[in-house]
């Protein structure tokens, strides 16, 4: 379980390049073990049963020499009781009588004629419980270290024992072993190498195709005219990769016409609305011409047609304005620029306020200005609007004694401008579209409020402040809500970028 633990907290391969090298790799070094194993089994189990084959051609003669325990150390060169013929150096001969070991020896590599052996408790008892089944086996003999041994049942009753040494063999198969670990490891390392280079070549060109998915996705897609980057080359349309790259220039394809017909239908309503405003703006300012000249009539007129002509001329008011508004936000889609020259942002806020705090009397307005005045670049009718939109907002979304607060303040070249209230907060479903175009609540912050504008000031803040290379964020919850515009505040950037 610690294993697996350690092999789940390893890095994992991101990639799909190394992904691909690194199975491969894996696969080689299973296939490389396994071919391993299996020469070093069977190279072990042949030489072993080379020994097995040794031992039954020199049959007992050596333990046979031990059956009467009349051999001597002067008998080496062989006898009737101590033949050591055609015996190999290291071979182990015992004699056992009832499961007792009565004499052993073993036959030295060197010049030594000393042959006896000393056996622990442990090996007398290996070799008492060794099977007399003509077969070789595999006994350790803590003295000699391990053997092959070979029993015979002899002619009085007694068991003969012959091995022979086991460390030859085991030193062919170490020798083996290291000589596959260095090939395997050398075969590996050369195939990790070439396949990351194979892999790399053959997934190019679904790197080129990621590499354009990247461009594109950099790329501001939401509104205007799009020009998308070259196609990603195409390979063999056989392969898995050919086949990836073929529908990844097909999807783009579709993408660029639907961005082209987009944009054309985009430019097609900016220019109605554009005409459409113009055209509509002489008899909107008609109508109200009217109806305040028949209000100024000398002469009576009954109270219901003068309540009509007010409306009249409240409501032709209001639509001039939202009239207004759509020209603006039309010359501002065609790119048209705005004026340009230092505007006393200080100023406007103070203008703004105090406009905001007749309008809303039962609001509570507060003011956090620096002690040094902040001046930007831009227009100044139209930074004042986005004063008066934003302090609009404030006062017409939230109720009665709502404490409404207007920082400004400086940070790193820009001018920071926060308007926060403490009303019920904006809706989150309609926060992420509230500088959108026609965006309203179904329910009003303010409780008592009726009516509304058309969902256009917000639009023109992000709009007017866009223009000017600002920013504008909105941070709202319940009990605080806070619109912040962000604008380069002056010399931080050309007249010409407006």
């Amino acid at each position: 379980m610690t294993l697996l633990r350690r092999l789940r907290h390893l890095p994992r391969p991101r990639t799909l390049r190394a992904r691909l090298t690194v199975g491969l790799v894996v696969l080689l070094a299973v296939s490389c073990a396994a071919v391993g194993i299996a020469a070093v089994v069977e190279l072990d189990g042949f030489l072993t049963g080379r020994l097995d084959q040794q031992l039954q051609q020199t049959g007992a003669s050596f333990p046979q020499s031990l059956e009467h325990g009349t051999y001597k150390p002067s008998d080496r060169d062989g006898d009737e009781h101590g033949d050591t013929r055609r015996q190999a150096a290291g071979t182990f001969g015992a004699r056992l009588l009832k499961g007792r070991v009565t004499n052993a020896a073993l036959i030295p590599s060197g010049a030594d004629p000393d042959l006896t052996v000393a056996l622990t408790d442990h090996d007398r008892a290996a070799l008492a419980a060794l099977p007399v089944d003509g077969r070789g086996h595999t006994v350790p003999l803590s003295s000699i270290g391990d053997y092959q041994l070979l029993a015979w049942t002899g002619r009085d009753g007694d068991v003969l024992v012959t091995g022979l040494p086991l460390e030859p063999v085991r030193a062919t198969v170490h020798r083996l072993e290291l000589v596959a670990a260095g090939v395997f490891g050398l075969a590996l390392a050369t195939a990790g190498v070439a396949g990351a280079l194979w892999v790399r070549w053959s997934l190019r060109p679904l790197s080129r195709v990621a590499a354009t998915a990247t461009r594109v996705s950099e790329l501001p897609l939401a509104s205007g005219e799009v020009a998308l980057p070259p196609r990603a080359p195409e390979s063999d349309p056989r392969s898995e990769v050919g086949r990836v790259a073929a529908a990844f220039n097909r999807m783009l394809g579709h993408v660029e016409d639907a961005l082209t017909k987009r944009h054309a239908s985009e430019e097609r309503l900016r220019s109605f609305a554009a005409d459409a405003s113009h055209e509509l703006r002489t008899p909107v300012a008609s109508v109200r011409g009217h109806a305040e000249l028949a209000l100024l009539h000398p002469g009576p007129l009954p109270p219901e047609i003068t309540r009509a002509l007010e409306r009249i001329a409240a409501e032709s008011s209001r639509m001039g304005e939202m009239v207004d508004d759509l020209l603006l936000l039309a010359r501002l889609d065609a790119g048209r620029p705005l004026e340009s020259h230092p505007v006393d942002l200080t100023h406007l806020v103070l203008d703004a306020v105090t406009d905001a705090r007749a309008a809303g009397p039962d609001h509570r307005w507060t003011l956090d200005l620096p002690e040094e005045p902040v001046t930007v670049t831009g227009d100044t009718h139209r930074l004042h609007q986005v004063l008066a939109n934003l302090l609009a907002n404030a006062r017409l979304h939230t109720p009665a004694g709502t404490k409404v607060t207007v920082t400004l303040e400086t940070d790193d070249a820009t001018a920071v401008l926060h308007v926060h209230d403490d009303g019920p907060g904006i809706p989150p479903d309609i926060q992420p579209g509230v500088f959108e175009r026609f965006t309203r609540a179904e329910h009003r912050r303010r409780a008592d409020a009726s009516g509304g504008g058309a969902g256009l000031g917000l639009s023109i803040v992000a709009a007017v402040v866009e223009a000017h290379g600002g920013t504008v964020a909105l941070e709202s919850a319940p009990g605080s809500t806070t619109f912040t515009v962000g604008l380069p505040a002056a010399g931080a950037r050309s007249a010409t970028e407006l």
